[in-house]
């Protein structure tokens, strides 16, 4: 096991220890037990409404009419009628208010809806540090604050990890890297030169290749180094300063070196969003959510509009290049694909895919869901055969929904008949995945 992979490891152990909190005795003094009440409220009960008396309601009506008629019957007639469309409204409120309390209280708090919802949803996640699931962004952060949070235990591993991760133009990445690598073997090569022992802050190429890298400054002083203001020219300047004694240390500097090299980023991962589905009519029918697409579905719609325009007017003149370049743009239309696998009993095993993802990521997410792996073929709703495993799903014409069918290499089919004597059937899916199946909305 490589040292990163226990490193992980270990994080994860103790993040989840530390997510238990301390332990404490039941009947220690103090001690508060809490019940598991539904809602907001923590299980106090939902006030009731009072029940409203239409009679009642009918008689204040009565009261206040009879009211006005003892008043100067100047203006009477429009008074009399303002305040009877006011009151008979007010008798409405009152008695639909009652019939709203009583079907609230009739009908059940929690809904369960039989279908599964048709949008997906594009989430990602990262196995190396947890089980979290979330949108881009906050996995991001939350990749940030672990990194972070990994510091004091392990602080030249997660440096070297922070600077591969949390910088997102690679070529920087590379240069600050080498940069580093270049002061390192400058000490290990020629420890007792004290010009190799310090790095001078406001240096150009310091301020461009290194210190404008999230996690360098961390990865120096992993290594040793310190900020002493020390003279240079005719004034004082900062500088990273490695000891003498820490420079001698010629292996600990080897060491580190190699933690930086060896170091590589954690990258969120495409969660699949699986879903199973019963077999359904609805198995085309797609709701597909703005981000899957790299531009709005209105800028799409001008798009082909302009270009069924263009074919109007120029026809067959169309040139290569022009072809070309509108399949070009056609592919970068779509960030994200939904690919529903339907199995010949019907059942549906759902997973999103980037765009440019290969067809063989499919085929690696079938096959991980499968109960017995074997060969197996996967044909578009035409009888297409799919079969070239390099090809982007975009390219494939695949996105930015699909449904591919499934079925077992017809070669394999023949072999299991020839040696059992019948065909291969039954379930498809582990049942672990067909106990996540449900209903289609």
């Amino acid at each position: 096991m490589s040292a990163i992979k226990r490193f992980f490891q270990k994080r994860k152990l103790e993040v989840k220890f530390k997510k238990a909190g301390e332990g404490h005795r039941l009947d220690a003094p103090g001690t508060r037990h809490h019940s598991t009440g539904d809602g907001a409220s923590g299980g106090r009960p939902t006030p009731r409404a009072r029940p409203v008396d239409p009679q009642a309601a009918q008689k204040a009506a009565d009261a206040a009419l009879a009211r006005l008629e003892t008043k100067s019957k100047d203006g009477a007639v429009v008074v009399r009628a303002r305040m009877r469309t006011e009151i008979e409204a007010e008798k409405r409120k009152l008695v639909e208010a009652e019939v709203a309390g009583q079907a609230a209280q009739a009908s059940p708090r929690e809904v369960i809806l039989d279908g599964a919802p048709m949008m997906p949803q594009v989430l990602y996640c990262c196995p190396e540090i947890g089980p979290e699931v979330l949108p881009k962004e906050e996995m991001e952060a939350h990749i940030h604050a672990f990194l972070y949070s990994s510091l004091a235990e392990d602080p030249e591993m997660t440096s070297a990890i922070m600077i591969h991760t949390l910088n997102k133009n690679p070529e920087k990445v590379k240069v600050g890297i080498e940069t580093l690598l270049k002061y390192l073997d400058n000490v290990i090569n020629n420890p007792d030169e004290e010009k190799f022992h310090k790095i001078r802050i406001g240096n150009k190429a310091f301020q461009e290749r290194v210190r404008s890298l999230e996690g360098t400054e961390e990865f120096l002083q992993a290594a040793g180094f310190t900020i002493r203001c020390l003279p240079h020219e005719d004034h004082e300047e900062n500088f990273w300063v490695l000891s003498e004694e820490m420079c001698k240390d010629v292996e600990r500097l080897k060491n580190i070196k190699e933690v930086l090299l060896a170091a590589e980023p954690i990258k969120p991962q495409l969660d699949r969003a699986l879903k199973v589905f019963h077999p359904s009519g609805k198995a085309a029918k797609f709701e597909i959510p703005d981000e899957f697409y790299n531009v709005s579905p209105a800028e799409l719609k001008k798009e082909q509009q302009r270009k069924e325009e263009a074919v109007e007017k120029l026809g067959m003149l169309r040139t290569k290049a022009m072809r070309e370049r509108d399949e070009l743009k056609e592919l970068r239309k779509y960030r994200f694909t939904l690919i529903r696998v339907r199995f010949p009993d019907g059942i549906l095993l759902q997973g999103v895919f980037k765009a440019r993802e290969k067809l063989s990521a499919v085929r690696e997410f079938v096959g991980e869901n499968l109960i017995d792996w074997l060969p197996f073929n996967l044909t578009t709703a035409t009888g297409q055969k799919l079969t070239e495993d390099n090809v982007t799903l975009a390219e494939l014409g695949l996105a930015p929904a699909a449904v591919v069918n499934f079925s077992w290499d017809a070669e394999v089919q023949a072999d299991i008949t020839a040696q059992k004597g019948a065909q291969k059937d039954g379930s498809y899916l582990k049942p672990e995945v067909m106990a996540l199946i449900q209903s289609m909305q």
